[in-house]
């Protein structure tokens, strides 16, 4: 079954001491279930994967399941090397996740085959639905898309790359190849801040995105989504002006500022290594940006938080 809508992808609050606070977390994918989102995605990229220990990837995903409570699924990120993310895949199954998703492999290099035999290796893990993130050094030709096919459990490919008539490429490769799944496998929009190639993306047959905005700004993401969903242009070229290119200006001054500025947002704390905390001045930029956006949208109507 293909993800229809806005895709949330949850932070992972710390405590001082440094550990992840559940009580916060569980807060918090409450409010993002609020929001109505189709699908969870815990313990991914936003969610600092790679920063947390097997533990509390498990913890993290544990409660994220519990307070779902079959509201809507629940993927869990999965990543490192085949033997490390197929045990994040079988803890991820074990704590209750309804699917995964795959994040590339740690620091090597392949070809496109090379790719699918470890998301085939990974997948043997679990029966988890598995969905792909392509992006990095986890790239994907046509040919190797459509092999994704053949491995049952895979259902979709998320893109982080942004190359839109690559994508293109690999959609129209699958929808075309005559597979039995041709038609319900899945394409995701998963770049930072997806929002800024939604209309490109939903040109091509790529309608769902990830929302890190969803995280700390729900009113003005669910407000951009009905209106690119709805062809409402003098809507989107709005949001886009007044909100979404100002932050993606302030969030490409400092690498990893995609999650440092929206946990920052969203009042969950601070980021752990290598990650770094927004300035002062970055932090007092993005209250005014949001300050910017929710004047938008009570400019064109639509109500602010």
């Amino acid at each position: 079954m293909r993800l229809q809508g806005l895709l949330s992808f949850p932070l992972t609050p710390f405590t001082e001491s440094d550990t992840v606070d559940l009580a916060a977390f569980a807060d918090h994918v409450e409010i993002q279930i609020a929001a109505g989102p189709a699908a969870l995605f815990v313990a991914c990229g936003t969610g600092e994967f790679t920063a947390l220990s097997q533990d509390e990837h498990r913890e993290v995903v544990r409660t994220a399941v519990r307070v779902a409570n079959g509201r809507l699924p629940v993927y869990a990120g999965a990543g490192g090397g085949p033997r490390v993310a197929g045990a994040f895949a079988e803890q991820a199954a074990a704590a209750g996740a309804d699917g995964l998703l795959l994040l590339p492999p740690y620091l090597v290099g392949s070809t496109p085959a090379g790719v699918v035999r470890h998301v085939a290796y990974v997948a043997a893990a679990t029966d988890l639905p598995l969905i792909v993130y392509q992006r990095a050094n986890a790239v994907l030709d046509p040919a190797a898309a459509v092999s994704l096919l053949d491995l049952p459990t895979v259902v979709g490919i998320k893109d982080g790359r942004g190359d839109v008539d690559e994508m293109l490429r690999l959609v129209t490769a699958i929808r075309t190849s005559g597979h039995p799944r041709a038609e319900e496998f899945d394409f995701l929009n998963g770049l930072p801040t997806a929002e800024l190639s939604a209309a490109a993306y939903r040109a091509i047959g790529v309608e769902s995105y990830s929302s890190a905005s969803l995280c700390f700004v729900p009113d003005i993401a669910k407000a951009f989504h009905a209106a690119v969903s709805a062809n409402d242009t003098a809507a989107t070229r709005t949001l886009l002006a007044e909100f979404y290119l100002p932050f993606v200006a302030l969030r490409d001054q400092v690498p990893g500022y995609a999650v440092s500025l929206v946990k920052a947002g969203a009042g969950l704390g601070a980021v752990r290594p290598p990650l770094v905390d927004p300035s002062p001045a970055h932090a007092a930029a993005l209250a005014e940006i949001v300050t910017r956006g929710r004047k938008a949208l009570t400019a064109l109507g639509r109500a602010a938080a």
